[in-house]
């Protein structure tokens, strides 16, 4: 049998109930964090008034110090004037930049031309050329001149040496100027590297001359006192290695005068009897005397004396070329030498 039972609701309160799942809530929304404020540009400070006062910072021992003895006595300045007889010493110790620098420009300076060193006979071939179109034919100063071509090669190549010497090397010291400041050398040899390339230029030359002295009609003879010649020509070269010297510094200091020794050079050039012969247009004393004692028309007389006309040089010619020859190495070499410190000045 089935018995149904009632309940009442007391009796319902008593029975259990199934636990209901939890329903999540949903979270609350969080406040959101303050951003950061942009940065503002900072307004500008008032100058402060300059302050005339000054703090006096009291030297103290920041660090440990240490005393090292240094022996001073071979520490001289960079640019100073050592004696004469040192000076010639280091330029001596210096002869092989001397020969180096000469060879070298002289390779460099022919290859900058087609024809190369042909030019270095060409030229005063061409500058003899002209000179006896004025002179030989217009001027008509050959006359009484004998072997007048000859006396005009031998005038035109020989001065053509000095003259060039003497431009290129007075302006030795302003073109080797950033040598001169970068290193710690005696300045005499740059100069005398220059006279040397032109010695250097000048042996094709000669050799041409005596060709051309030989060939030409009527012709040179050889002889004896053509062995006098270098000793001419070096008399010539001491002569104009220390108008070199002179007018180097003279450049140095007052680069315009590179333009009026190269203007002195023409007027010596006429002075000397290059292009014809003073005693067919001077007959006074006085003045002949004074174109004598010129040592450039000494050189010239005196290489024509020994190369054409057979004749030994008087001893009043050598006694004059000698004496110019030293005056002027000496001079030139004592004044090149006192501005030594002054040669790397702006």
């Amino acid at each position: 049998m089935t018995a149904t039972v009632q309940t009442g609701p007391a009796d319902q309160a008593d029975v259990p109930r199934p636990a209901q799942p939890a329903v999540p809530q949903p979270a609350a929304p969080q406040p959101a964090a303050p951003q950061p404020a942009a940065p503002q540009p900072a307004a500008p400070r008032p100058a402060a008034a300059p302050s005339t006062t000054r703090t006096k910072r009291t030297p103290g021992p920041t660090r440990a110090e240490q005393t090292v003895p240094v022996d001073c006595g071979g520490l001289h300045p960079v640019v100073h004037r050592p004696p004469l007889e040192e000076y010639l010493r280091l330029l001596w110790q210096r002869r092989h930049f001397v020969w180096a620098d000469a060879r070298a420009r002289t390779l460099s300076e022919s290859r900058r031309f087609l024809l190369g060193q042909v030019w270095l006979v060409l030229r005063p071939v061409l500058d003899a050329a002209v000179y006896l179109v004025i002179f030989g034919l217009v001027m008509r100063s050959s006359r009484g001149v004998e072997n007048f071509l000859g006396y005009l090669v031998i005038g035109v190549f020989l001065f053509r040496f000095t003259a060039g010497t003497v431009n290129a090397g007075a302006k030795s010291i302003t073109s080797g100027r950033a040598l001169v400041r970068s290193f710690s050398f005696p300045r005499i040899a740059l100069p005398v590297a220059e006279v040397t390339r032109q010695v250097l230029r000048f042996g094709p030359t000669l050799g041409a001359m005596l060709v051309l002295i030989l060939v030409i009609p009527p012709g040179a003879r050889l002889g004896w006192r053509w062995l006098l010649l270098p000793l001419v020509l070096a008399l010539q070269v001491v002569l104009v290695t220390g108008l070199v010297l002179l007018t180097a510094r003279l450049v140095a200091k007052i680069p315009d005068l590179s333009q009026v020794i190269s203007l002195g050079n023409r007027f010596w050039l006429y002075g000397s009897g290059v292009m014809f012969s003073f005693e067919r247009f001077v007959d006074h004393p006085t003045v002949l005397a004074v174109v004598e004692v010129n040592p450039m028309f000494q050189v010239l007389d005196m290489a024509r004396d020994c190369l054409l006309y057979a004749q030994t040089p008087s001893l009043a010619s050598w006694a004059i070329l000698t004496g110019w020859a030293a005056v002027a190495l000496v001079g030139g070499l004592v004044f090149f030498w006192r501005g030594e410190e002054s040669y790397g000045a702006a």
